[in-house]
């Protein structure tokens, strides 16, 4: 019992979950090679030139290095949890450490057993991964049956309005983010600082980049408007504004 009790990290980071891993990641960055690929192709009968294509590269790359931040420190933090093969897949590719969390956390409780204490066995592992693994196939999944029928809706929609599908994708990217930062308004005075902050912040870098003709800071403004919104809620936290004990 006590070799199938704490030695489960020592499977955790088996070779073939490596093999696994890797492969997955590879995939991910063929794909993305194929998409940026396409684009290229594709810009000028989409009314973009190559400079237009490079810039929107740029920003969405550097649109990315606060999120991606966030997932890595979750992803350090889970590390010795789960392993490094399954944090790499789970988190690295899913990026939700809540649901991954969630979804081995019931699997264990189903077993009797917690999440990094004695009775977290090799079996108990084997039945969270394969929990953690079928929660993010159902995202996969849904996103393949769905993504061809809103292709066939837009499509519909473009014939009955073609002005609709320029106003529904940014309206649905308006309403996630903005759905994102009310749910984190409620948990603490910290979280209205951090989210009041870097709105503000946003807004100063959309305005100076239009008045000073400086388009290279829209490209950035979302990183600083993350990291100053970051620094804000520490000094807030420290300052006696976290969330209320219980």
């Amino acid at each position: 019992m006590a070799s199938e009790t704490a030695d489960y990290i020592g499977l955790a980071n088996a070779p073939v979950l490596w093999i696994l891993a890797m492969a997955v990641m590879a995939v991910v960055v063929v794909q993305s090679l194929i998409y940026m690929g396409a684009v290229k192709k594709n810009a000028e009968s989409a009314g973009m030139s190559q400079k237009d294509v490079k810039t929107a590269f740029r920003a969405g790359g550097v649109a990315a290095i606060g999120p991606s931040l966030s997932v890595v420190l979750v992803a350090i933090a889970l590390l010795p949890l789960f392993g490094t093969p399954p944090v790499v897949v789970r988190v690295g590719l899913i990026g939700s450490a809540a649901t991954e969390v969630a979804s081995a956390s019931i699997a264990a409780g189903t077993m009797g057993a917690n999440l990094g204490d004695e009775t977290f066995t090799r079996g108990v592992f084997i039945v969270a991964l394969m929990a953690m693994s079928l929660s993010g196939a159902g995202w996969m999944i849904s996103t393949l049956i769905l993504t061809p029928i809103f292709k066939r809706s837009s499509h519909k929609l473009e014939k009955v309005n073609p002005a609709l599908m320029s106003i529904i994708p940014g309206a649905a990217l308006l309403a996630a983010f903005a759905a994102l930062s009310f749910r984190e308004i409620p948990k603490s005075p910290t979280h209205v600082v951090a989210v009041l902050v870097s709105a503000v912040v946003m807004a100063i870098c959309l305005s100076l980049a239009k008045a000073l003709k400086m388009p290279w800071l829209k490209e950035w403004g979302l990183g600083i408007s993350l990291l100053v919104g970051l620094v804000a809620a520490y000094f807030a936290h420290y300052a006696g504004l976290g969330a209320p004990e219980e």
